[in-house]
């Protein structure tokens, strides 16, 4: 043991014994209890679920993902061991830190309760809040687990012998590497699904700009590889103080935070570019934020309080001198035909004030309904309509509606029955074409970037989460600053209590509303057609990092 020690000096004030010792009881403590790796994987996934808006504490994301790469790291089991608990014992390990992330960071979801006001007991609403929200914290931390497992599963497999020898079969940067391949690749097929929500990039919005603009390069994943890679690098050197090499633990950090840094300084530099708008692209738009609380919106009383709101900000914004009108996600919450249009005041104000508006209400599609948003002209006509793409399971439709339609029905009195809009939809306007979101849309940045690459000059979005607590409005308002970052547009947003806003393409906030007010708003946005990398090629970095983790493990392994 002492020859082992003087091998390795550590000169860090304390008593090489003690140090040793103590690193030695702290990793025994880490790792060979099982209840502790789960405890350890929570509270770390906890942590990064601290990270998302409105928390401004976005720079916990660089180190909160340590623990998980150290715990699929960690050489637990001597072989011959039990595949059944290995593969169990990481699974869970990760789903834990799934849990306390997803968990933690999607706990808005619960504020839909209590839902007396739709005339549901309490403690039923009480199960489908939860049922809301453990399912869709189990959805993304399983891809976790599966995470986890993976990078134990090719420890083995790349470090022949009796036992796991940590960083020194490999080069520490091609375990860096391989991990974080596999991340960006669960993460990609995570986005072909139906829930998304918490991608890791979305822990930096709005707050870490500069970073966010590395999204202009291959989308949000881009983030996603920055962060995972750098805890990869950090929990290297960690490992490397435990086997008390101070060197080489110098080594990995100098290396780590010129890679912290480097990232930084690339994401400033495209957020320094000018924008260089011209005049000639500037279009003034007018925002109505109407604060119709869901507890009356479909109610008589709700329905006047929409048609009064929406009219009185129609008419004051049209005599300012805007251009076009937007409106929240269903400000009107009827089917928008001719007949309910020609029996609106809204739709008098249009005919008068002669200024298109773009309104938020219920379409139809055959026999089902749609959430739209429709271009109305000064004259009446409807000019362009765009069906919301991505609807939001359980409230606007039924998932799996075969095997759980009649479970969901008992438990919840919604209409869950609505027809999604097709994919690759274009939303022309007397302005130029624009980019269109409805709530949910915004979490799906290939949406936005597809019909970018179509034309698309600005964005419009429509929300209108009083459905849920405060943090949601803020975690929204977040994603659609990555979106305007990721496609160099500006983006106009009506959300029915907040926040309503307008942002740059370099992910400033112009102007932003305040929670549960009405409030109304004139600004100047521009039609832009550049179009960045990400426009251009799409998630190409994905594919890349996962064809090099291949070929390296593969040719490591033969």
């Amino acid at each position: 043991m002492e020859a082992w020690e003087a091998d390795r000096p550590l000169e860090l004030g304390l008593t090489h014994d003690r140090v040793g010792r103590a690193v030695k009881i702290f990793w025994f403590w880490l790792t060979h209890w099982q209840g502790r790796r789960y405890v350890v994987a929570l509270l770390s996934g906890i942590l990064m679920g601290l990270t998302p808006s409105p928390s401004n504490a976005w720079f916990l994301a660089w180190v909160a993902l340590v623990p998980l790469w150290l715990l699929a790291w960690n050489p637990e089991y001597e072989l011959p061991f039990s595949r059944t608990r290995f593969i169990s014992t990481q699974f869970f390990t990760g789903l834990a830190w799934g849990i306390g992330y997803h968990g933690f960071a999607l706990s808005w979801i619960t504020g839909i309760h209590p839902m007396t006001w739709l005339g549901v007991n309490w403690w039923v609403s009480l199960m489908i809040a939860f049922f809301a929200w453990s399912f869709i914290t189990l959805w993304g931390a399983v891809l976790v687990g599966l995470w986890a497992v993976a990078i134990a599963g090719l420890e083995r497999v790349s470090s022949p012998g009796t036992k796991p020898q940590l960083l020194q079969g490999m080069p520490i940067w091609l375990r860096v590497l391989v991990g974080t391949a596999l991340w960006c690749g669960l993460e990609r097929l995570w986005e072909f699904g139906p829930l998304l929500w918490t991608s890791l990039a979305y822990t930096q919005s709005p707050y870490n700009l500069a970073i966010l603009h590395l999204g202009q390069l291959s989308g949000p994943l881009t983030v996603t590889a920055a962060i995972v890679a750098v805890n990869g690098m950090f929990a290297a050197a960690w490992l490397q103080f435990r086997e008390l090499n101070r060197r080489k633990m110098q080594q990995i950090l100098a290396i780590n935070v010129s890679l912290l840094i480097g990232l930084h300084l690339l994401g400033l530099a495209l957020y320094s570019l000018p924008l260089n708008d011209l005049p000639n692209t500037a279009l003034r738009v007018g925002i109505i934020q109407g604060n119709i609380p869901n507890q009356i919106k479909l109610s008589p009383e709700g329905w006047r309080r929409a048609i009064e709101g929406y009219t009185t900000g129609y008419r004051t914004l049209a005599d300012q001198g805007v251009e076009a009108i937007l409106t929240p996600e269903t400000a009107l919450p009827y089917l928008f035909d001719v007949q309910d249009r020609s029996r609106s005041s809204f739709y008098e104000a249009i005919l008068e004030k002669q200024v298109p508006a773009w309104v938020g209400a219920i379409g139809k599609q055959g026999q089902s309904i749609t959430n739209s948003l429709f271009t109305v002209m000064g004259t009446g006509k409807i000019f362009s309509r765009y069906d919301k793409v991505k609807l939001v399971p359980l409230g606007e439709y039924i998932p799996f509606e075969q095997v759980l339609g009649k479970l969901i029905d008992r438990l919840s009195p919604l209409e869950a029955h609505m027809a999604a809009g097709k994919p690759g939809q274009r939303f022309d306007t007397p302005f130029g074409r624009a980019i269109v979101s409805i709530c949910y849309d915004s979490a799906f940045t290939e949406h936005f970037q597809t019909q970018a690459a179509q034309g698309g000059q600005f964005i419009l979005s429509a929300a209108n989460n009083a459905h849920y607590s405060a943090r949601m409005p803020a975690q929204h308002h977040a994603q659609d600053v990555m979106r305007a970052i990721e496609t160099d547009r500006w983006a106009v947003r009506a959300a029915n209590t907040g926040y309503s806003g307008i942002v740059d393409p370099h992910g400033k906030t112009r102007w932003i509303s305040v929670l549960n007010t009405y409030a109304i708003h004139t600004g100047t946005v521009y039609r832009r057609q550049t179009k960045t990398l990400y426009v251009r090629w799409g998630n190409w970095l994905t594919p890349s990092l996962v064809g090099l983790a291949v070929v390296s493990v593969l040719s490591r392994k033969f």
